[in-house]
């Protein structure tokens, strides 16, 4: 098992997939250039040589760390992840994750296939111990900016033991990353009453509420806004349809807004307010979300990301590293999980 390292003392060696996403390589050498600059990161373009190259050619690099550490071909969006993986062995994200692996870099950051980054993370990396799956998670409303969602899309069905590991997981972000104590956590169901829900929450229930998490109830749709909890838990069935819609509502008021608005409002001005929207109804699409679960750092970022987008996501994941999440998370999960893996008393409630 691979212990994060990088405590502050040095640059974080970011592993960048420059082939990811619908704009790489020219957004994501734009973006990995903003980053050299305002983080100091040590940005390790992994993309296919010639064209990563041809980008780079067109900035001033001086006195930037970045270099292109050469791949072959992408994992794309409509491809099965593994089946891709064993036919591109040298893919971008398959390679930026091996150099994490191999200590040659602190995290992984990439644009592309949400599967595709998945599977690569997980078979090189390696699930934390007692985790059956990694989830994804964190911040996703800049309207709810304490208030942390997991799972947002990586598990489309879950049993309660897997969702109280990720409360944990969920838990160890918002305390340490957010910087909120003792965060709150509640589950995502159509009633505050313990009886309400379906099958799977009705089972988390009990099992949350014997837990050492501090377990406030279910929550609502709406208390996202009411800051009743920090950190609210779903399948990420759930969670995925909760931040497409969030995206498309965001993106339909900021084009109704400048509808409407475009008598009374300069150009400039209704910009700049539509832009303001999506970024307060979508926080993933603009800060990147981490993998949690998996071994070592992996950073995961929306398919459109431009260059100012994946700058935060590289700041996203220099944070992560400098706070040493992936210790932090494994202790705090064991806490739930035997050290030997196996559930602690009570956690297989409902499996």
């Amino acid at each position: 098992m691979q212990k994060q390292t990088n405590n502050g003392t040095g640059p974080v060696r970011v592993a960048l997939d420059a082939m990811g996403g619908d704009h790489g390589p020219v957004e994501t050498v734009k973006g990995a250039i903003l980053a050299a600059q305002s983080t100091s990161a040590e940005m390790l373009l992994v993309g296919d040589q010639g064209p990563v190259e041809q980008e780079l050619a067109k900035h001033d690099l001086s006195g930037l760390s970045v270099r292109v550490v050469p791949s072959k071909d992408k994992i794309r969006e409509d491809e099965q992840p593994l089946q891709a993986m064993r036919a591109k062995p040298k893919a971008s994200v398959v390679v930026a994750t091996q150099l994490v692996k191999t200590g040659d870099a602190d995290v992984m950051v990439s644009m592309g296939s949400t599967g595709g980054s998945m599977a690569s993370a997980v078979l090189t990396l390696g699930l934390m111990e007692g985790l059956e799956r990694p989830c994804l998670g964190g911040p996703f409303l800049g309207l709810a900016p304490n208030t942390v969602l997991v799972d947002i899309g990586s598990n489309l069905d879950c049993r309660p033991a897997l969702l109280l590991n990720f409360a944990s997981l969920g838990v160890s972000w918002a305390r340490t990353y957010m910087g909120i104590e003792n965060p709150r956590v509640a589950l995502l169901s159509v009633g505050s009453e313990a009886a309400k829900g379906n099958k799977q929450v009705r089972k988390s229930y009990q099992l949350f509420q014997d837990s050492h998490l501090n377990f406030v109830g279910n929550v609502e749709g709406m208390d996202f806004f009411t800051e009743k909890a920090e950190v609210i838990i779903c399948d990420g069935f759930v969670g995925n349809i909760l931040i497409k819609f969030t995206e498309g509502l965001g993106a339909a008021f900021a084009a109704f807004a400048k509808k409407r608005l475009a008598s009374s409002t300069d150009e400039a001005s209704l910009s700049k307010f539509a832009a303001e929207l999506v970024r307060l109804t979508n926080r993933t699409r603009t800060n990147g979300g981490p993998l949690f679960g998996v071994n070592s750092p992996v950073i995961l970022g929306h398919g459109s990301s431009r260059a100012d987008e994946i700058l935060a996501a590289v700041s996203t994941a220099v944070r992560y590293v400098q706070l040493g999440m992936v210790d932090i998370m494994r202790e705090d999960l064991a806490s739930i999980t035997g050290a030997d893996g196996t559930k602690a008393a009570g956690s297989g409630a409902g499996r």
